[in-house]
Formats: structure tokens, sequence, C-alpha cells
């Protein structure tokens, strides 16, 4: 007699054999997957060698300020303290779980500002490409915070923060900024848009500079080109309008730079066209960038009054020539495609267009009206006799899908 662990052992390889013919796979068996851990690169290896950048090309260099000394530790003692003697004030616990505490924004903007602000801009910037465009392989954390706000009336305006939106008709006054700086120090402002030249590639529009600033006093600055409105091409889509504010160790003659102070020089466009990479790489022992802002931009009505009245030119349109789609190349026998759109990839779309719109004018009376839509579509059944692809047709008729409701 067979013994108990025979017995179980012919009971194991008649069971795989069986799942063998069936053609189920085991897991112990061993399959080809490549090599094994100790000989093969990690994920992490992997991706390092297919994101490799070569230094000596892709070498980002710091032109800004240098870095404001901090004291770390002092900065989380303090925090701790002041979180321990909120964490033990009664009257704080209790607004706060009635939803009633109240909390100061000017605060946190100014404890932000002191802070994180500079890196969180930078990456702003750096999302949208700021840097790139403007300084090539170069940065700079921007230290010093801008408050720029454009006044539209006596009760309101629209401010400019890192990448908000701010139409053309509401940048139609020079705007008003501020920012703190030492009353001995010297300062460039530059406004500029890398978007928006209708002539020439990897050139810019500059809108407004302003040089020789004393002690951030923006009024008092020499005006060496007049401020333009932001003007953006119908279908251009979104612009950048780019502030950038330098410091300067010795005053600067902008003389040489061409001036556009007067109102009846401003409008030429020629004589704006501007490189910011130039201008710096120029100037960069005087020049140091320190503060950064931005908004966006896109067309609106009095952009093409501008071009009319101010520029005296037609206003260009642009409009984005979309590649034909690929369609690939026709079968005898597509399996598993349903053959009415199947055969409408190949057919010319406005005759498809025509023959809807016709059927679906077929179905109505000129004096009479328009026949109620079912009130449950679903509920409805099909004859037996309608084929599968009809009734797909006649399902997206009822619940009103697809080019129904195109027309």
């Amino acid at each position: 007699m067979l013994s108990i662990l025979s017995t179980t052992y012919l009971l194991k390889q008649t069971q795989r054999l069986s799942m063998v013919a069936y053609g189920v796979r085991y897991r112990s068996q061993r399959r080809n997957l490549g090599k094994s851990p100790k000989d093969g690169k990690t994920l992490a290896q992997r991706l390092q060698e297919l994101n490799f950048k070569n230094p000596t090309v892709h070498y980002r260099v710091d032109i800004g300020l240098p870095p404001i000394d901090r004291d770390r530790k002092k900065e989380t003692a303090y925090r701790m303290d002041y979180m321990k003697k909120i964490k033990c004030n009664a009257e704080l616990e209790k607004l706060a779980r009635n939803n009633e505490l109240p909390i100061s924004m000017e605060n946190i903007n100014e404890e932000w500002s002191k802070t994180n602000a500079p890196l969180h801009i930078k990456k702003i910037a750096e999302h949208y490409g700021v840097f790139q465009h403007l300084f090539g392989d170069a940065y700079f954390m921007p230290y010093i915070l801008l408050d720029i706000n454009y006044n539209i009336d006596d009760s309101s305006n629209v401010p400019v923060y890192r990448g908000n939106i701010v139409k053309p008709n509401e940048a139609l006054k020079v705007p008003e900024i501020k920012f703190d700086a030492p009353e001995d120090s010297l300062w460039t402002l530059v406004l500029t848009n890398p978007d928006e030249h209708l002539q020439k590639e990897d050139v810019e529009y500059v809108h407004w500079l302003i040089g020789n600033i004393p002690g951030g006093k923006v009024s008092k600055g020499e005006t060496a080109i007049s401020y333009l409105q932001p003007f953006p091409a119908r279908g251009t889509g979104y612009q950048r309008m780019i502030f950038i504010l330098y410091r300067q160790s010795s005053k600067i003659d902008y003389s040489q730079l061409t001036k556009l102070a007067n109102d009846n020089d401003k409008f030429e466009l020629d004589r704006r066209t501007f490189n910011t990479y130039n201008f710096y790489q120029s100037r960069q022992d005087i020049l140091t960038p320190a503060g950064l802002a931005f908004y966006q931009t896109d067309w609106d009505s009095s952009v093409t009054q501008f071009y009319h009245e101010k520029l005296n030119i037609k206003e260009p349109v642009y409009e984005y020539d979309f590649p034909a789609p690929y369609i690939k190349p026709q079968k005898w026998f597509p399996l598993k495609q349903p053959f009415n759109l199947y055969m409408d990839k190949y057919r010319d779309e406005k005759q498809i267009a025509k023959e809807f719109l016709l059927r679906k004018l077929k179905k109505r009376h000129p004096f009479e009206k328009s026949p109620l839509p079912l009130k449950y579509p679903n509920a409805v059944p099909f004859k037996k006799s309608i084929p599968s692809w009809l009734k797909l047709e006649m399902r997206k008729e009822r619940m009103r899908w697809g080019r129904v409701n195109d027309y």
C-alpha cells in the first residue's frame, strides 16, 4: 500500500499535469524576466541615466544678490515659543473651535515676505520660463519684493503678482510701484514682453525703462523709455509682461539707448526692439537683478482700437493651423469595428454633417410643434429586427449625445 506522503505527491503531480494541460502557469515556473536584482540596475539608477545632463551645457549661474544671512536656530526657537503660547491660550482655542478666530492677512504676508517669498517667486518664474527666455542659463533670487498696482479709477485697482491675468484695458495707465530700499541706493526698472514681437524672433518689446531710481522712489527716476500699454495680437494667446528690478552699483548714463519719452515717438515699435540678455550682459558689472514680478495678458477690444488709432496699422489676427488627424489605411475586414463609424472616418466631414442635418430636418414640420422628447428614453424598447449599430445611433439621438447637439 502507498504511504500518505506518496499519495499526496501523486495527487499534486496529477493536479499539476491537468493545470498545465489547460494552459495555467505555475508560480514556481521559472520565467526569463531579465537579469537578477544583484546584477541588474535599480530603477533610480536607470532614471539617473535617462535624465543625465551634461554640467558643461546645463550649468546655471546665479547672477542675483548674495543670500540674506538668517539665523535658522533663532527662528525655529521663536516659532516654538510662539506655538506654545498659542496652545496655552484658552480664548484662542475657543474661537478656533467655533470658527470665529480672526486671521490677519497682513501679518501673514509680512511673515511670508521675510522668509519664503524669494524662493517661491523663483519657482513660479521658472515654471513660466521667465529666466530661460530672458537670461538664458542664468537665474537670480528676487529678494526685493515689488508692490505693483494699476489704478483704474479712484476706487479700484488691479495688482500685479506672479502670473495673474491683467487685461490690456486695465493696464492703460502707468502703474504705481513701491519697494523697500536704502535711501542711498540706485535702481533700474524694466518692463518687457518676450512674447509680443510682430516681426522678429528671440527679441522683445520694451514697454518701460526707468533708470537711476533713488532709494525706491520710482517717480524720481530718469525715464529712458516711456510706458506703453500691452497690445497682444488676437490669436496669440496669453503673453507675459515682466517687471525686472536691477540694483545699480553706480549711476548709469542711459542716453545711448533710444529715447522714446515723447508721446509722438513712443508708438514706434521698431525702436522698442529689446533684448534683456544683451542689455544685462553689457552692464553686468553695474547692474544686479534683485526684484521680479509679472502678469499675463491676452487680447481684448481695446487692442483693436490701439492698433487703429495709435499705431495706424491694420490689426494682425493669427490662427493656429492644426495638422490633419492621422487615419490608418483602410482594411478589407476591420474586425471589432462598428462599420458605420469606421466608414465615416474616410468620408468628407461636410457631407456627413449635411446628411445628418437633412435627416434631422425631415422630422420637423414648419408649421407644427416638434414632438416632445421621451421622458424615459432607455425604457422604450427597440424592435428585434434593428441591428446593433443602428440601435446605438438611435440611443444617442434619444439621449442627445454627440452630433445631435451641433444643430
